[in-house]
Parts: C-alpha cells; structure tokens; sequence
C-alpha cells in the first residue's frame, strides 16, 4: 500500500476513530430529545475523516489543501457542538472535553499537512 495512502495517516485513522465515537455516543436515549444536534454531530464527525481521505485522493498539493481546510471547518463544527451538548446535559462533560480537545488537536495537525502541501 502506498504511504501516501490516506488510510496511512495518522490523522485519517484518529478522525476516524471519533466519528465512530460520536455515532455510537448520539445513538444514546439522551439524544432522542434532540434529532437536529444529534444529527448535525454525526455529519460534522462524518466530514472529517472523508474531507481528508476525499483530498489526499486529489491530484494536486492545492486541492488536497482545500479538503483539508474543509476538514478543519468539520473539526471546529464538532468541537462547538460537543461542548453545547456537554452544557446542555446531553453529552457528558468529560466525553464532550475529551473530543473538544481531540478535534483541536486534530486541527492543529492538519494545519502542519496543508502547510506541507501549499509549500511543497
């Protein structure tokens, strides 16, 4: 398998990992109250992991850059609506800090790749 291969990343495979994370946690009762934040989570956390996979797929540095972006977007989505469903009693509060904080770290090496891709 190619290297370069996005199922290779370590940043495909952790985002990866939470968007299953967050499919099982909002398959919970508590989220029965609230299908459009329960919803919005599941595309959100689904969106990372594809953005990624979708731009390392792509043909140039510039475009793979462009979903990786988009990843990042995904990424802040998820954190802010983790930490409302913390607040709100949906999510408990530790579950909710353990992803705000995977999600900014998540961001901050997708941030390190775009910069290696726009400046290779």
């Amino acid at each position: 398998m190619d290297s370069r291969h996005y199922r290779n990343l370590i940043v495909w495979k952790r985002a990866r990992l939470l968007a299953i994370a967050v499919y099982r946690a909002t398959g919970d009762k508590s989220f029965n109250r609230d299908w459009g934040l329960r919803d919005q989570m599941r595309r959100a956390a689904i969106s990372v992991p594809s953005n990624i996979a979708e731009g390392n797929e792509r043909g140039s540095d510039r475009d793979c850059a462009r979903f990786l972006y988009f990843a990042r977007g995904s990424l802040a989505e998820l954190s802010t609506q983790a930490d409302i469903a913390g607040e709100i009693g949906l999510l408990e509060s530790s579950v909710a800090q353990r992803w705000t904080g995977e999600c900014e770290e998540l961001a901050r090496i997708l941030a390190t790749l775009i910069r290696r891709r726009l400046c290779s």
